[in-house]
């Protein structure tokens, strides 16, 4: 992981510290707001609906659908995906689809979350979800 992720605060403690750790625990985990009862994503310190410092971490359910894609072309890993997929919880993220090519990656395709590797580093990865379908 690179320190220019490393953007929140300071504190070794701080909400990406705490994020990185859950995931190397092998947990997918993001912050719900106990003032507004939104979920939040990516972790911060402040809610970003309602301003709130009354953020939990609770264990998203890691379903969620494709919003958009984009294939990158010609790497040193060849083509993949970048997706940002909404999560059943309400935020949105960037991730990738695996187990699946590039080009089937549609709009609305349901996604599983799991933690998985990509070039040694530990994330949040997704793959079709096991109906297949489409929101």
């Amino acid at each position: 992981m690179s320190n220019t992720t490393l953007r929140l605060v300071d504190s070794p403690e701080g909400p990406d510290k705490q994020y990185a750790d859950f995931i190397a625990a092998g947990k997918f985990m993001i912050q719900h707001c106990e003032s507004c009862k939104q979920h939040v994503f990516y972790p911060r310190l402040i809610c970003s609906h309602c301003g709130s410092d009354q953020l939990e971490w609770v264990e998203a359910s890691g379903r969620g659908v494709v919003y958009s894609t984009s294939t990158p072309r010609g790497g040193k890993e060849g083509d993949y995906n970048i997706s940002l997929i909404d999560l059943e919880e309400g935020p949105r993220m960037m991730s990738r689809v695996v187990d699946i090519e590039p080009d089937n990656v549609k709009i609305g395709l349901e996604v599983e979350a799991f933690i998985g590797e990509i070039d040694g580093v530990s994330l949040v990865l997704y793959k079709p979800a096991l109906n297949g379908g489409e929101a």
